[in-house]
């Protein structure tokens, strides 16, 4: 990870004869306009046609649908000094009332991480992709999400995705649907990496900050197609990118972290800090 809505219209007609009733549109009109299938209502393409669901997730059960997620225990995320290691344990990944808990805790003293060449930490967090499970190159992608409520620093959310043939590292590309970080309270930022050089991300073009409070559901979307990639926070389009990176023109995974930091953000931990602070995510959905 790296620190990116039918009119309805009601005629009162007064008089003592009644005017004639409007003629019904046609059946396939309103089949058009209000089609569904496993995701729901269809949203429509530009082109006026609609999106087709490849993949839904809205957490209705008791426990992760492991057809579907695979908890990451493979790396850290943080500084050198201050991580969270990333565990397959209730206590960080759960689903319950209705949706997908991930959840950082502090520990009283530092606990073994199981990552080759990390040491303890007090931090131990949950993190979710589907690696391995299901990719898609192209389309529309959309996730409601909630973070912890707080003015605090420490805390580190992503909805993200990065290419299936890469697991651990982002070297061949990566999307930030959403970053959100506890330090700035107001925004989630939007990104593109072509790769792990964040030196070359323009301003407007390859990042952006959208406007999205914590402690609220917030939906995050974006819609990608060969030549053109764009971001939406609760409806309102965030960022547009029109380059067609190579970077951009393969299947990525979805990944859902709690996380925390980092440094160059101003956001690491501190005794002020949330904890245990929980990203729940109500749905994921995916269209092509």
């Amino acid at each position: 990870m790296k620190p990116i809505l039918a009119v309805l219209m009601l005629v009162l007609l007064v008089g003592a004869v009644a005017a004639p009733a409007a003629p019904a549109a046609p059946a396939s009109r309103l089949r058009a306009a209000y089609t569904s299938d496993d995701c729901g209502r269809q949203p429509l393409k530009p082109d006026g046609t609609a999106w087709q669901c490849t993949f839904v997730d809205n957490f209705g059960g008791r426990e992760l649908d492991r057809t579907k997620w695979r908890p990451q225990t493979e790396f850290v995320t943080g500084t050198d000094t201050v991580y969270a290691c990333y565990r397959d344990d209730p206590a960080n990944v759960s689903v319950k009332y209705g949706a997908l808990n991930l959840t950082l805790v502090k520990l009283p003293v530092p606990a073994p991480c199981g990552v080759s060449g990390m040491g303890p930490s007090q931090y131990q967090s949950g993190m979710v992709s589907t690696w391995h499970l299901f990719s898609q190159q192209y389309g529309r992608f959309e996730a409601r999400v909630k973070n912890t409520a707080t003015t605090q620093p420490g805390l580190h959310e992503a909805f993200w995705m990065w290419p299936d043939d890469r697991y651990g590292s982002t070297d061949s590309g990566e999307i930030d649907v959403s970053e959100t970080f506890s330090v700035h309270p107001t925004v989630s930022v939007a990104a593109l990496h072509p790769t792990d050089d964040e030196l070359g991300l323009r301003a407007g073009t390859d990042t952006d900050t959208c406007a999205a409070r914590r402690g609220v559901w917030n939906t995050y979307t974006m819609e990608w197609s060969p030549t053109k990639i764009e971001f939406f926070v609760n409806g309102k389009s965030c960022l547009v990118n029109t380059a067609a990176d190579p970077a951009f023109q393969k299947p990525y995974i979805l990944n859902f972290t709690e996380a925390i930091g980092p440094v160059d953000m101003g956001n690491l931990p501190t005794a002020q800090t949330p904890t245990p602070a929980t990203y729940k995510v109500d749905y994921v959905k995916v269209w092509q």
